[in-house]
This record gives structure tokens, C-alpha cells and sequence, in this order.
């Protein structure tokens, strides 16, 4: 499917329509190019991928689940390369547009799905979250997107990268639809109780720029009439950079085990900042390893005090700032990169379901509010999302 938002990959005709009945008839979707489409090569956003890869032998468990629910899925999306990326650029393919921000990145590395759904080319989008690919652009692009409890969704036939922290998530314009997909592709969960504590993650907040924070605060103090009490914690007695640090050698450790022995063979062209990842990831020590993963028990051991009870929600930012303009400087968006995994870092390393909430902009441009709920609570994140939604109409 061809488009003016470059939001689409250019080598793939994948089509499937939909059910004529279901829950989601009527509806259009993109899938990010990692999912695979029985007879359809999965390009995973590098065209030595693409080269060096035969046909898919069945779709995608999540994508046959929503086209057996009624939706036509119309094409597959742009990704960063092997999903190794958060802003969205591309030096194969290009960058997708960010509708609700020109000139600026969509976010990635589910850009090209942000971008279809924001420029309004679909009703919604399949994403994957890693350290951030479905959260940070649904901030950047204004739109709803939900990282899901790790494991709740299955990853059949898709890309994995680092397994311990993969996830499905999705992106659509309004509370609504999101609902409407939620209700298909999360499979029967626990029955959750109704948040009763609303939990503000001081050191989160601290992280965001004073704009963003500006922004975000009509939100978040409408959000707390929706909650019987609220209060001010700090998450991390060490700091969340800290915790980030965590996931981010565990992650890259995965994500080398995952590609090296394709890497090996093919000696693919990658992007700087990709070949730079995989080159960081290969040189993660056994001894990193341990005092990483000993740091990720721990942030579950805090986490886990955080939700003692059951019925909280923590609330942060999804992003320290809105989308940053394209072609910035490579040390620049390293920085940026950093302090953005701060915030995805805590359902990263926990396995948390996380929504981001499109309530608000700075100078016109998106900024995403977070709400983090316990293990199962998706369902609940959405319809706090819904409610959120008919409090600021």
C-alpha cells in the first residue's frame, strides 16, 4: 500500500481481508514489518533481511486473530532496522512522517504503524515493545498505545529480539477503537480489582523536562478523580537511569543471541547507531550479565512493594519531551535515548503492562501521559484510558 506519509514499506503486497463478521468488522489495520504473513517474506526493516529470508509458511498469531474478528489488515509497516531503534529513522527505507508533528521523528521502532495510525491511513496499527518501540511513538504521535503484560499476547511469528522483554502492543486514535482491538488480542486474563491508589512516580516526573511536566499537569490532576487516594513516591532508591542500565545490558545480551549468527553470515549493512548497538551488545560481559540481572530482581522486589495490594496505578511520563526534530545530531539522540529509557525501563524490567494517554501538548506538539499497572491489568489500564478520555471531552 502506497502512501504520502512514507509510512509503509515499499517491497510488500501483503493484503488479508477480513472476516465478514466480527467484533472488529469494518475496521483497517498495518501490521509493522516484523510480523509475518503466510507467503509474504518478512523484511524486518533491512534489505539484507529481506534478501536472505524465503516466504512466511503461516501468518501471525495476532494478525490472524484480527482479521478473524473482521479487520482487513492493508499493508505492512515501516521498522527500524531489527527493531534496534526508538526514533524512527531508517537509512533504508526512510523516515515515516509524524502527522502531529512535521519534521519531526515518529518514534520508533514501530514508526511507520505511529505514523499510519496518526495520518489517519488506518483505524489501527500492530506494534512491538521492547524498550519503548510502542510507547515512545504513541507519545511522540500523539496517539493511544499500550506496552502489555510481558507474555500476555502471543509472539508467534514475529521478529523476536530480546525475549525477555518483546511484547505486541497497538496504536489507534481514540479510546474506542483501542478498546475494541484490546477486547480480540488479549487473551482471558485474571480478574483485576479496580485501582483504588493512584501512585505519582516523583523521580519519573523529575526526568521530564519542566514544559513537558507543565503540560501533563491539568491531566494528571483530573486523573486522580478517578482514584480514591493518591501519593508521591520515589520508584528507585539508586535512580532510574540506574534501572535502565539493567535492561539495557540484559537487552542487548538477547538481542546479540538473537542476530549474531545472522550478522555472521551476511555482514549486513546497518545504520551507525544500529551497528553501534550490536557492537555494545557484543562486548556485554558474562560478569555485566550478573550484576544486571541481580539489578533487574531488584527493581521487581521494589516494584512489587509499590503494588502491594493490588489496587494501584503509577503515573509518569511517557517521554521526557516531545518528538525531536529529524536529523538530529547522533550524540544528541544518544542523550535523548538515554533518558527516555529512564522511563520505559520500569515495565521494561518488571514485564508491567503500560498505556500512554494522548492529553496533552507542548508548543503543539505531543506529549504521552503513562499509566502503570500491576501484572494482568491491562484491561483495566484501558478502561482507565476511556474514562480519561470523557473527563477532558
Amino acid at each position: 500500500m502506497a502512501g504520502p506519509l512514507n509510512a509503509f514499506v515499499p517491497d510488500s503486497s501483503a493484503y488479508l481481508a477480513g472476516a465478514e463478521a466480527g467484533a472488529l468488522s469494518g475496521l483497517t489495520f498495518a501490521a509493522k514489518d516484523i510480523f509475518d504473513i503466510a507467503g509474504h517474506v518478512t523484511g524486518c526493516g533491512n534489505p539484507h533481511w529481506l534478501a536472505t529470508h524465503g516466504p512466511a509458511e503461516s501468518t501471525a498469531w495476532v494478525v490472524q486473530r484480527l482479521v478473524e474478528a473482521g479487520a482487513a489488515m492493508v499493508g505492512k509497516t515501516i521498522t527500524d532496522e531489527l527493531t534496534r531503534g526508538i526514533f524512527g529513522e531508517n537509512m533504508h527505507y526512510g523516515t515515516p512522517v509524524n502527522p502531529k508533528a512535521p519534521g519531526r521523528v515518529p518514534g520508533g521502532s514501530s514508526s511507520g504503524s505511529a505514523s499510519a495510525v496518526a495520518g489517519e491511513l488506518v483505524d489501527f496499527a500492530l506494534g512491538s515493545d521492547t524498550g519503548g518501540s510502542v510507547r515512545v511513538p504513541s507519545s511522540f504521535c500523539g496517539l493511544y498505545g499500550l506496552r502489555p503484560t510481558h507474555g500476555r499476547i502471543p509472539l508467534d511469528g514475529m521478529l523476536l529480539q530480546a525475549p525477555s522483554f518483546d511484547t505486541i502492543g497497538w496504536f489507534a486514535r481514540d479510546a474506542e477503537t483501542f478498546a475494541r482491538v484490546g477486547s480480540v488480542i488479549l487473551p482471558q486474563g485474571p480478574s483485576v480489582e479496580r485501582a483504588q491508589r493512584l501512585v505519582i512516580a516523583d523521580d519519573a516526573w523529575d526526568l521530564a523536562e519542566p514544559a513537558t511536566r507543565a503540560a501533563l499537569e491539568p491531566a494528571l490532576a483530573k486523573l486522580g478523580a478517578l482514584f480514591a487516594s493518591s501519593s508521591k513516591v520515589r520508584l528507585s532508591p539508586t535512580g532510574l537511569e540506574e534501572w535502565s542500565g539493567h535492561q539495557q545490558v540484559l537487552q542487548s545480551r538477547e538481542a546479540w543471541e538473537s542476530a549474531r549468527d545472522w550478522i555472521d553470515q551476511v555482514n549486513p549493512t546497518f545504520s551507525f547507531e544500529v551497528s553501534d548497538r550490536y557492537a555494545l551488545a557484543r562486548s556485554v560481559t558474562d560478569e555485566q550479565i550478573v550484576v544486571a540481572q541481580a539489578g533487574r530482581d531488584a527493581v521487581n522486589a521494589r516494584m512489587n512493594e509499590v503494588f502491594d495490594g493490588g489496587d494501584a496505578v503509577v503515573c509518569l511520563p511517557t517521554t521526557v519531551a516531545p518528538a525531536p526534530p529529524l536529523g538530529q545530531r547522533v550524540s544528541e539522540r544518544h542523550t535523548l535515548r538515554l533518558r527516555n529509557s529512564a522511563l520505559t525501563s520500569i515495565a521494561g524490567n518488571t514485564g508491567r503492562p503500560q498505556i500512554s494517554l494522548p492529553l496533552a501538548e507542548v508548543d503543539g506538539l505531543p506529549v504521552g501521559l503513562s499509566l502503570l499497572g500491576d501484572y494482568g491489568a491491562d484491561e483495566r489500564l484501558i478502561e482507565l484510558a476511556g474514562e480519561m478520555g470523557r473527563l477532558l471531552e
